[in-house]
């Protein structure tokens, strides 16, 4: 066992927070296995997330979970609008915000240069700010406050602590499960079993599955410290820094004065030797020269590209790191997880209640490959950027930087790290009509619905989390099954809606599917348009 997996376990089981000690369960003393709707394998941020949304559309859940609340080490730190967006309409965007750093800046240096700086949002009009520094156990700590919210509030979602899967049967109509417990083990049935259970994920194992993919030979030192640091809020990436404390170095702040440091510090390197106090703290040193410091948490990781194959295994699906790995530079990890949540709920809830057939859970497979694949390219791309492999990959990388201190056109050709966006599924089978000639790209069929001041609220806000029709400045026959929404240019007091859902078009109408992706969209709505789209959107044609 490597230094940095051991560490990782051990602090795996020391827990920031006990939010779900074990208790006994009925279904622990039941003659027959108990058999549960839908069965959540996996406690950290992606299986809460799963269950809160599931639960809030009413379908019961179950998530077993092998500890009993949030593992120590802050881990994931970069939460995106679109995270804080999907939160907020499971009722929990507001509290994250509150607690977490709010960053739309960064900066890239060489050596001892800055070259250049970007804003992540430089537009006005949204809700939420670019990203927020939070520590991954407040995040994890907040939904699962938001489950309990919403189990007094009637939700069907039920989280056992220390009950660990330790072996499954897949069949065509559900899964079996053995579960272990402090009192002895028992058996469970599913209807549906979703795999949230991380990037070693033992369900993957138990199914014979793995990743495909690439892992890169590099390796980057973790240091959580508190600090008063003279540092501004914003996102620093050094390339060679002038301190020589790694190859590459990034810094976060985030919550309560903890900062995050990133070292680049090789591949061929001794992890026990580095994990050393004495051996951070000399990078730290020559770092902060002069700054008084704690260490509060440090690991060594390394970068991984790497997807299973289909996310879909009949009744067994994945989600989040048990799907899919990504290089941390970016802060693809937990978002894209999160965006996985906001893609399947709303299809499984549908199929379960009988609403739509079972193929439209194929679309979560072939929607969340392709992003998938999107997080991988451009991390891929990352990694290579930040981490060249020849010497002539090092002095292409230095000229781009020479280049971009002084010219502007060279400045996109920086990579240290292609932020967390969401992702546009073109071109996959959901997607409607395209029938508004001159609107905007940005809310094209398949994009994410970008969010605008109205009177009085965000637009967001007022989509909710079911199908809805979006008519701006235009008519269209009430659907059912379908909310309407009817705006006029009064109701746009900024212009930002009009910029970013009319562009050239006077009028428009929009099919927006529960998960706030772009179904389709035409300059005129016909009954029939908007029952094709629908039905195409629940996978029925």
């Amino acid at each position: 066992m490597t230094a940095s997996v051991g560490r990782e376990m051990k602090d795996r089981y020391r827990l920031a927070f006990r939010l779900y000690p074990y208790a006994r369960s009925q279904d622990q003393d039941a003659a027959t296995p108990v058999r549960h709707p839908v069965i959540v394998m996996g406690g950290g941020p992606v299986g809460i997330a799963m269950a809160l949304d599931l639960g809030l559309r009413g379908v019961p859940v179950l998530v077993l979970d092998d500890h009993e609340g949030v593992g120590q080490g802050s881990r994931a730190i970069c939460f995106s609008k679109r995270t804080l967006e999907i939160c907020d309409r499971w009722g929990c965007g507001e509290a994250l915000l509150e607690k977490g750093v709010v960053w739309n800046v960064g900066k890239v240096f060489h050596d001892d240069r800055q070259v250049f700086e970007f804003n992540l949002l430089p537009e006005e009009g949204h809700r939420f700010p670019a990203f927020i520094n939070l520590p991954q156990p407040f995040f994890e700590k907040t939904l699962v406050e938001r489950v309990r919210q919403a189990q007094a509030e009637g939700a069907p979602i039920e989280i056992r602590g220390r009950n660990r899967v330790t072996a499954v049967e897949a069949r065509d109509d559900g899964v079996t499960l053995d579960v272990d417990t402090p009192d002895g083990p028992y058996r469970l049935q599913a209807d549906w079993l979703i795999g949230c259970d991380g990037a070693g994920s033992p369900l993957r194992g138990m199914m014979g599955l793995d990743f495909e993919g690439r892992v890169f030979e590099d390796s980057f030192l973790i240091a959580d410290i508190r600090m008063d640091g003279d540092f501004p809020t914003e996102r620093w990436f050094w390339f060679e820094p002038w301190f020589r404390s790694g190859a590459s170095t990034l810094l976060h702040k985030q919550p309560d004065g903890i900062w995050r440091v990133d070292f680049q510090i090789g591949w061929e390197v001794d992890r026990v030797k580095e994990l050393k106090e004495e051996n951070i703290r000399a990078r730290l040193d020559a770092m902060l020269p002069g700054v008084t410091y704690e260490i509060v948490w440090s690991s060594i990781y390394t970068f991984q590209c790497r997807r299973m194959k289909k996310f879909r295994h009949g009744r067994v699906i994945f989600a989040g790191d048990s799907a899919h790995q990504v290089s941390p530079f970016g802060a693809r990890g937990a978002n894209s997880g999160i965006q996985d949540v906001d893609n399947l709920g709303w299809k499984l809830a549908s199929v379960i209640r009988g609403e739509a057939p079972d193929a439209l859970i194929d679309s979560y497979d072939d929607e969340r490959r392709h992003a998938a694949d999107e997080n991988i390219l451009k991390s891929t791309r990352s990694t290579d950027f930040i981490s060249p492999k020849s010497r002539i990959s090092h002095v292409f990388r230095n000229a781009v930087l020479d280049l971009a201190e002084r010219h502007a056109f060279a400045r996109p050709l920086v990579n240290s790290g292609r932020l967390s966006v969401p992702c546009t599924y073109d071109g996959l089978p959901l997607n409607g009509e395209d029938a508004l000639p001159g609107g905007p790209a940005r809310t094209r069929p398949g994009s994410p619905c970008p969010d605008a001041p109205l009177a009085g609220e965000t637009l967001l806000r007022r989509l909710g989390g079911g199908f809805t029709l979006l008519c701006i400045d235009a008519e269209a026959p009430e659907v059912e099954g379908v909310e309407r929404i009817a705006l006029t240019s009064t109701d746009d007091p900024t212009g930002a809606l009009s910029d970013r859902y009319l562009g050239a078009a006077s009028g428009a109408v929009y099919l927006i599917r529960p998960d706030q992706h772009v179904a389709a969209r035409w300059a005129r709505a016909t009954a029939r348009d908007i029952e094709a789209a629908l039905a195409r959107a629940c996978g029925r044609t």
